[in-house]
């Protein structure tokens, strides 16, 4: 296919914090915390770029107070940052709790990412890009909203393809099911979770939950962590991609964000979905062995 990668989403700043024991209430619990860049959108465009894709673009909205240090990290990383600055409010925080497991429990403080205007996006920003991936995050709110339809409407007017990636159960089961769905109307691949998927079909099976939400998106890739992914087209189950073993996991933080970016490079590099699957799958690998949402070189 060709073409660079627009990603309208989000910087967040993220404070990972690793603790070996379980949490105890009322007092200390020890733990290795650090602060590092981060968001959905930001992670999967560095993970696109770390990919082979030679040009990704990341739009969002940061705090004034961060936006130098999210720009310089984007950039390093490969991915020419896009982004509004907000004189107003900062950036927005995540705090990741990240279990002996590495399964991560969010706190979510999505300040400037909800405030990302229509008017932050413009149509150049779509010159010579072949796809467009929109993080969910932005359709939990009325002005990031109206900025991420923009974007789909006008990359649907180009014939550009464009993907949805849910972003969180938690937020999905806010906003409701059915709304989602109405929102994402017009994305020719959808990439959930198996968290989402249920939540989007109210069905507990991934492969029929993928099915179904193949009825009304042409893609649909749901991954399911460990045990890789499953893809669907046409109301059926297209294909299956085993994850590979990964023997230290230390952080999940930004594993779908991994496979989103690896999958998407490898669209626009010309592989088949199952062949992509199977990118984003060893990018998803890769990514639990690192702290935090972000490739490691």
């Amino acid at each position: 296919m060709g073409g660079g990668l627009l990603v309208v989403g989000e910087v967040v700043t993220d404070v990972v914090a690793r603790h070996a024991t379980a949490l105890v209430n009322g007092t200390d619990t020890t733990a290795r915390i650090r602060t590092l860049p981060g968001g959905a959108g930001a992670n999967a465009a560095c993970w696109a770029a770390c990919s082979g894709c030679a040009d990704v673009r990341l739009l969002a909205r940061t705090g004034a107070e961060s936006a130098a240090w999210h720009r310089d990290a984007l950039e390093r990383s490969g991915v020419r940052a896009l982004l509004a600055v907000d004189e107003e409010v900062a950036s927005a925080t995540v705090i990741a709790l990240v279990d002996a497991t590495a399964e991560r429990t969010f706190l979510t403080d999505s300040r400037a990412v909800l405030r990302l205007a229509a008017e932050d996006f413009s149509r150049a920003m779509l010159d010579g890009v072949g796809r467009v991936h929109v993080s969910g995050y932005l359709l939990f709110a009325g002005a990031s909203r109206d900025a991420a339809l923009l974007a789909v409407r006008t990359a649907r007017e180009r014939n550009i393809p464009v993907s949805v990636d849910p972003a969180s159960a938690g937020f999905l089961a806010e906003l409701g099911p059915g709304r989602f769905l109405e929102l994402a109307e017009g994305a020719e691949l959808l990439l959930p979770n198996a968290d989402e998927a249920r939540l989007l079909t109210g069905l507990a099976e991934p492969d029929a939950a993928a099915a179904e939400l193949s009825r009304r998106f042409p893609k649909v890739a749901v991954t399911l962590g460990a045990r890789g992914a499953v893809l669907a087209a046409g109301g059926a189950v297209t294909g299956r991609v085993a994850g590979p073993p990964v023997r230290e996991p230390v952080d999940s933080t930004g594993a779908g964000d991994a496979f989103t970016g690896g999958f998407l490079a490898a669209l626009l590099a010309g592989a088949d979905d199952a062949t992509a699957a199977g990118a984003g799958c060893r990018a998803g690998a890769e990514a639990v062995t690192t702290v935090g949402g972000r490739p490691a070189r």
